[in-house]
C-alpha cells in the first residue's frame, strides 16, 4: 500500500483481466481517463451498496477524495462511450460462443424529476404508474450467460417539448421520443455496421411491440435472422402466391394448416419442461411494409406453444430459421430467461439503479462502466478480484461547456 493510502498492487489480477482493461479501454486517448475508469471499475466490483461516486469511494479501496475524481470521469469527462462499448462486444465474442443477440428493457426507479429522461410510465406488473428512467439494453447471448454491450435511454414527449431541460442533460439533438421498436432498430443497426461482430439471430419479445411488422422487415433488410415473440394478432400471409391477409392466431387454429412438435427440456424458467408445440405446415410472409424495398419476400416459419394445463393464452413466434428444427429454434428462446437473469444482477450487484447524476452522457457513461464491470466478472471469475491500481490524483479534465 502506498504512503497515501491507496493500494498499488493486489495478486490475482492475471494477465486476462490486464488484456481485458487495455483492450476494452483503449478508446480512452488519455491515460488519466484510462486510469481512472479501471479505478471505476474496481469500485463497481468491490464496494457494497449503492455504486456512486461517493459510495465507492467509502470503501478501503481508494481514500474519499477520489469521489471527485470518480465523479468527473463519469459527468464530466469527454469520452465516447460509443467506441468502449464495441471493443465490449467484441472481446465478448472473442472469449464466447456467440448464440443470438438479445434486447431487455431496463426500469430505473427514481423519486425526482430531473434525472436525464425520467418520466411517469406504467408498470405492467403492478398496474401503476411509476417515476422512473426506462432504458434499453442489448445483450450478447453467448454459453450460459447474457452479457450486456450497448444501452439506449428512452424519452419521452415532455423532453422533446422542453429545451432548456434538454440543455441542462446535455441531450443531442439526434435523441428524440420515439416508438420501442426504433431503439431496438438502432442496436441492430449498429451490429450490422461493425462486420467483425457475430452473424447470429435475434431473438426479441414483439409480442407487445406496436410495429412488430416494421422491426422485422427492417431486420430483414439487414439480412438478420430471428426468433421472435409476436402476439395472436400478428398479421401473416400464408401460401406462395397472392393471397389475404391473416393473423398467426388464426393460422394455427386450423388443423389441416399445422404439424405437431414435443420440446424437450427446455431451459427452467424459460418453457415449460415439455413444451406441446404446434407448426404452421408452410412458411408465411408478413405484409408488405412502407420501409420494406423488398416487398416481404422473407419467409418466416410460424410456431405456437401451448400451455400443457390450458391455463395460459397461447404464445407465438416468427422465426426465420426456416431449414432448422423446431427444437433447435425453440432452444434460442432461452435466451430470454437468461437476459432476465442478467438484467436482476446488473441492478443488485453491478450499480446499474445506482447513476446519481443528471447528464445524458453521465448516464451513458456510467451503463457502459456497469457494463464492462458484468462482462469482467462473468468471463474472468467474480472470485477473482480485479487488480488494483493507483488511483490518479488530478481529476479527469472537464468537458468543456
Amino acid at each position: 500500500m502506498s504512503s497515501s493510502g491507496v493500494p498499488t498492487t493486489v495478486s490475482d489480477g492475471g494477465s486476462r483481466t490486464q488484456e481485458f482493461l487495455e483492450e476494452v479501454f483503449e478508446p480512452l486517448h488519455r491515460a488519466e481517463q484510462r486510469r481512472w475508469a479501471r479505478a471505476y471499475l474496481q469500485g463497481l466490483i468491490h464496494a457494497s451498496g449503492r455504486k456512486t461516486p461517493r459510495g465507492m469511494a467509502r470503501t478501503e479501496l481508494m481514500p474519499p477524495a477520489t469521489a471527485h475524481g470518480l465523479h468527473q470521469f463519469i459527468n464530466a469527462s469527454p469520452w465516447d462511450w460509443e467506441p468502449v462499448r464495441r471493443r465490449l462486444a467484441l472481446w465478448v465474442a472473442a472469449n464466447t460462443t456467440p448464440r443470438a443477440w438479445v434486447v431487455a428493457e431496463l426500469t430505473i426507479p427514481k423519486r425526482g424529476v430531473h434525472s436525464v429522461g425520467v418520466h411517469r410510465r406504467l408498470n405492467a406488473a403492478t398496474g401503476r404508474f411509476i417515476n422512473c428512467q426506462q432504458a434499453v439494453g442489448l445483450f450478447l447471448s453467448a454459453d450460459a450467460h447474457c452479457f450486456p454491450v450497448g444501452w439506449s435511454l428512452v424519452l419521452d414527449d415532455a423532453w422533446d417539448r422542453d429545451r432548456q431541460r434538454r440543455r441542462r442533460a446535455r441531450i443531442p439533438e439526434a435523441e428524440t421520443a420515439r416508438p420501442m421498436s426504433s431503439y431496438i432498430f438502432d442496436h441492430a443497426a449498429a451490429v450490422a455496421a461493425q462486420p467483425r461482430l457475430p452473424r447470429v439471430p435475434w431473438v426479441l419479445d414483439l409480442a407487445r411491440c406496436e410495429d412488430a411488422g416494421g422491426l422485422l422487415a427492417g431486420l430483414a433488410r439487414h439480412r438478420f435472422d430471428v426468433v421472435c415473440e409476436v402476439g395472436p394478432a400478428q398479421p401473416v400471409l400464408a401460401g406462395h402466391h397472392a393471397s389475404s391477409v391473416t393473423t398467426a392466431g388464426r393460422l394455427l387454429e386450423m388443423r389441416r394448416t399445422r404439424r405437431p412438435y414435443t420440446a424437450e427440456r427446455q431451459a427452467a424458467g424459460s418453457l415449460p419442461r415439455t413444451a406441446p408445440i404446434r407448426a404452421y405446415a408452410g412458411t408465411v410472409r408478413l405484409p408488405r411494409h412502407d420501409t420494406d424495398r423488398e416487398g416481404g419476400s422473407q419467409r418466416y416459419r410460424l410456431l405456437e406453444l401451448r400451455d400443457p394445463d390450458g391455463r395460459q393464452p397461447a404464445r407465438y413466434w416468427i422465426t426465420s430459421l426456416t431449414d432448422r428444427c423446431v427444437e433447435e429454434t425453440m432452444a434460442l428462446v432461452c435466451s430470454r430467461a437468461a437476459v432476465r437473469t442478467a438484467v436482476t444482477t446488473l441492478r443488485e450487484q453491478f450499480g446499474a439503479l445506482d447513476f446519481a447524476g443528471r447528464s445524458f452522457p453521465g448516464w451513458h457513461h456510467h451503463m457502459t462502466m456497469v457494463s464492462a464491470a458484468y462482462v469482467h466478472q462473468h468471463l474472468h471469475g467474480a472470485a477473482r478480484s480485479l487488480a488494483m491500481s493507483p488511483v490518479p490524483h488530478a481529476a479527469p479534465t472537464r468537458a468543456a461547456g
